[in-house]
């Protein structure tokens, strides 16, 4: 108990002492992150209004697949696209394999499925009509598309939060193809796992933190959101 106690304040005292080793990980950390939403997002929510709006052969067992690959492991998504970028894979040569592009494709890889579900389900809760409503009074298509995605905004917004609490805790991937470099690839999670496997607990515990703050963050951000903007304590 008072090696933990001790851990605990060292892990407290060194994120307030500005230590530039932890807060290049907690840095990195949120740029892949950010990164894999920000090129993840507009295509997953382009895809969602389609399954949303139109209807077209396989709609429904796309809507099924994608459902079904947000639950996809890390270490799984991590494994194949290690296979894919090893020097023997097909991917080999454009040596993507530990660096901060290859976790980014991981993240993304993660994301993007529940992106897509989350959005489909938050576009199909907006009255179709004013889709067809729009087209009919001769709307140009891709102005009545983003009045549709003003209408959902609140959802959408939701979506991209609870992508990016998924992919910024995640491990498996990112430990994989990330190689874990100081530096380089080396973000919260892997880092925490890290530190543990040494017994340094103290750097461990202060990166838990960090992202025990980001969830808190992140669900105080999504109730916003779900009351539309109206927050109260």
């Amino acid at each position: 108990m008072d090696d933990l106690s001790t851990a605990s304040l060292q892990a407290i005292a060194l994120l307030f002492s500005g230590d530039a080793q932890l807060w290049e990980i907690i840095f990195l950390s949120f740029s892949v992150s950010f990164r894999a939403i920000l090129l993840s997002a507009p295509l997953a929510i382009l895809i969602a209004f389609f399954l949303a709006y139109f209807h077209f052969p396989m709609r429904r067992f796309l809507i099924a697949l994608f459902n079904t690959a947000m639950s996809i492991p890390a270490v799984v998504v991590g494994l194949t696209l290690y296979l894919l970028l090893s020097r023997v894979g097909p991917l080999g040569d454009l040596r993507l394999l530990f660096t901060q592009e290859a976790m980014i494709m991981g993240q993304m890889i993660l994301c993007f499925p529940l992106l897509v579900a989350l959005s489909h389900a938050t576009l199909q809760s907006v009255d179709r009509r004013a889709w067809e409503t729009a087209i009919t009074l001769g709307a140009h298509p891709f102005r009545a598309f983003f009045s549709i995605l003003k209408e959902a905004r609140f959802g959408l917004m939701a979506a991209i939060i609870a992508a990016f609490g998924r992919i910024i805790a995640e491990v498996g991937s990112s430990m994989m193809i990330g190689g874990n470099i100081l530096h380089y690839t080396r973000n919260i999670p892997t880092a925490i796992a890290l530190e543990t496997s040494k017994g340094s607990f103290s750097q461990g515990i202060a990166l838990g933190i960090v992202l025990l703050i980001m969830a808190l963050v992140l669900n105080l951000l999504l109730t916003s959101i779900q009351g539309k903007g109206e927050f109260a304590l």
